[in-house]
């Protein structure tokens, strides 16, 4: 295995959350519980960076918001006007280095970029950029942005973000601070959920609506595809820098990823998660006694496929809240920890009973096996394992680093090796056509490329989480 196959196998990940208010004498402690809401999102790193008007201030760490951030940081940042990351890497090592926001100084002034998503052509941007002199400081295609920004022949403002903007591809929500205004940007194809939000006189972006919920704000609208949102001391201004781009919205962010209390892409995440369970009843029925969730993200699907089965819905696992998301956890070793310490089967709910498992999906198989073996031992009488999404066989480069194809448990087994895989008695996949079924959007606006393998933006680069690394 190559230095750069093992690391890659150590660190899969997911993508990040954004957060950012302009115009309130709390905007800091605002982001702060924004980010807190938005922690599912990402959970390596967090930062926050502010402005009086004049400078940009930040503070950013390792861990989970309530461990990078205490008082006397959040005293340190108190400005009217801030931005704010979590992060999941996606592009670059898991480091300081690579935490956002990132600022720089340039001779526009200061500014500051956070981003959710991923750009599948910073590698061809990036050797352009240093072969013109460039010096990055970081490894994350973030950064990328700033230097192109920092280029003359750009101009300032709008028109000069809008020109950038054009030469980005793939998945990019963002945003920028300097000393005057918040720009809120979202690619063309809508990959990854962005919304605005008003609290008093104040806007607020955020990557969810559960985010707008914590703070008290009130959701406006979502920042369109291919649409820059200039916050500033005369409101809001907007402007577009692409026009005519079918639609790519991830579909796995309503699956999986957002929270279920969130409304991400004009459909409530709960709602929709509960007719995926329902579909899968209807596609996929078993001779059983129960119906378990794999919580967290199995739960509302469970409940669908409970209500469409007639089965009683159980609470078949007890979760640890002091765990994070095994799927997202490190190394093979640190998830099989994690998985036993994160769920424990009830023996009196599974023991003795025909059981059926809801989960959103299966990635690298390492998780559910467990899980599974786990529930034998717990004396159930039979499993059968049914998934709210189709066989995950092809990676994503726009934003959530699922493993390279030799990793994914469906890249090369059939449904019926998987299930001899996992050893449960039954595996039943939801379909791709009735999964898009579920939502309202018409079903060439989602992106389905880590089932089928069409990818909306061509990848014509090699694109790897460790791209530019250089050693």
């Amino acid at each position: 295995m190559t230095r750069e196959a093992g690391l890659l196998a150590r660190k899969a990940k997911e993508a990040c959350g954004l957060f950012g208010i302009y115009g309130h004498p709390q905007a800091v402690e605002k982001t702060f519980y924004g980010l807190w809401a938005l922690q599912h999102r990402g959970q390596e790193s967090a930062g926050i960076a502010s402005t009086d008007g004049k400078k940009i201030v930040q503070y950013k760490g390792m861990g989970l918001v309530g461990e990078v951030f205490q008082p006397e940081q959040i005293a340190k940042l108190r400005n009217p006007v801030a931005i704010g990351h979590v992060r999941y890497s996606t592009t670059g090592s898991s480091n300081l280095q690579n935490a956002q926001p990132i600022v720089v100084d340039c001779f526009r002034g200061p500014i500051a970029v956070a981003h959710n998503g991923n750009l599948v052509n910073s590698g061809t941007l990036r050797r352009d950029l240093e072969q013109q002199g460039s010096i990055f400081q970081t490894t994350c295609d973030s950064e990328v942005v700033l230097h192109l920004l920092a280029r003359p022949e750009h101009p300032g403002g709008l028109e000069g973000m809008a020109q950038v903007c054009q030469r980005l591809r793939g998945a990019f929500s963002l945003l920028f601070l300097s000393p005057k205004e918040i720009v809120a940007v979202r690619d063309p194809w809508g990959f990854r959920p962005l919304c605005l939000g008003k609290l008093g006189d104040a806007y607020v972006v955020a990557s969810e609506t559960c985010a707008l919920e914590l703070v008290k704000a009130t959701y406006v609208r979502d920042v369109e595809p291919g649409e820059l949102i200039r916050l500033h001391e005369g409101g809001l201004e907007s402007r577009r820098f692409s026009e005519g781009v079918k639609p790519a919205h991830c579909i796995f962010e309503h699956v999986y990823f957002a929270r279920p209390d969130s409304r991400i892409f004009g459909d409530p995440v709960h709602v929709v998660r509960r007719k995926l369970g329902e579909r899968l009843a209807e596609e996929h029925p078993a001779q059983a006694d129960i119906v378990i969730p794999i919580p967290d993200s199995g739960n509302s699907a469970a409940l669908g496929y409970s209500h469409v089965s007639g089965l009683p819905l159980e609470h078949g696992f007890i979760r640890n809240h002091y765990v994070g998301r095994t799927f997202i956890s490190p190394s093979p070793e640190q998830r099989g920890e994690d998985v036993q310490i994160k769920l424990t089967p009830v023996r009196e709910v599974v023991g003795g009973r025909r059981v059926v498992v809801v989960d959103d999906s299966i990635i690298r198989g390492t998780t559910c096996r467990r899980l599974m073996r786990s529930l034998r031992d717990a004396g159930a009488a039979e499993v059968h394992m049914r998934i709210s999404c189709p066989p995950t066989r092809w990676p994503c480069y726009y934003g959530i680093d699922f493993p390279t194809p030799g990793e994914l448990i469906a890249s090369n087994q059939t449904v019926d090796q998987i299930r001899t895989s996992l050893g449960v008695d039954s595996l039943g996949y939801l379909s791709e056509e009735a999964m898009l079924s579920t939502v309202s959007n018409p079903a060439d606006h989602y992106c389905t490329a880590c089932w089928s393998g069409k990818y909306r933006v061509p990848i014509e680069e090699p694109v790897t989480k460790l791209q530019h690394e250089k050693c």
